[in-house]
C-alpha cells in the first residue's frame, strides 16, 4: 500500500472526467447560450492526431477554440476527436485528454490548468493561477483575445496544484 494520498493525480484525474462530462454534452446537444472554450494542449504528446502543417506551425503546444463552427465532435474516454476550421481549412484532429494544459470557458469565467513537475518548481511561490495564453493565429473565434464578450473580463483559471506539498 502507497505510503500517502496522490491527491494531485487524483485531482487531475477527477478535472479531465470533468472535462470529458462537458465534451460529451456538447457533442450529443451543442453548445448553450454563450459557452465556448479554448483548449491548450502539448503538441508533442506522443497520441495527438494532428495535420502535419499545424504540427509544423505549433511545435509545442496549441490553443484550439471551440465557438461557432466544429463538427464531428466525437469524445471517448482518452480524449476528444474534433474537425476545427483554420482559415476555411477544415482539419480534424485527436487530442488525448493527458495531453490538455488548460481548459477555459470565458462565458462564464471557469478554467482548469493542467501543472507539470516542472511547472511545480517554477510557481511555487506564485499564489495567483497563470491564465492560459490567447489563442494562436489563426484559429477559429470571435472571441480570441480570451476575455468574455459581454464583460470584458479574462476568465479565472483554477489551478489546485499550488495547495499539493
Amino acid at each position: 500500500m502507497a505510503q500517502s494520498i496522490d491527491y494531485g493525480n487524483l485531482m487531475h484525474r477527477a478535472m479531465r472526467s470533468l472535462i470529458q462530462d462537458v465534451l460529451s454534452d456538447v457533442a450529443a446537444n451543442g453548445l448553450p447560450g454563450a459557452h465556448h472554450f479554448f483548449i491548450t494542449f502539448d503538441t508533442t504528446h506522443e497520441d495527438v492526431d494532428l495535420a502535419a502543417w499545424l504540427r509544423d506551425r505549433y511545435p509545442t503546444e496549441m490553443t484550439v477554440v471551440m465557438q461557432h463552427w466544429f463538427e464531428d465532435l466525437e469524445v471517448n474516454d482518452e480524449g476528444f476527436a474534433v474537425t476545427l476550421n483554420f482559415g476555411d481549412s477544415p482539419e480534424r484532429m485527436f487530442i488525448p485528454y493527458d495531453a490538455i494544459e488548460t481548459f477555459v470557458d470565458p462565458s462564464v469565467e471557469f478554467g482548469l490548468r493542467f501543472e507539470t513537475q516542472g511547472q511545480d518548481d517554477e510557481d511555487e511561490d506564485d499564489d495567483e493561477p497563470t491564465p492560459p495564453d490567447a489563442p494562436n493565429e489563426g484559429e477559429d473565434s470571435d472571441a480570441a483575445d480570451g476575455a468574455d464578450e459581454k464583460t470584458g473580463k479574462e476568465a479565472d483559471v483554477v489551478s489546485l496544484d499550488a495547495f499539493r506539498k
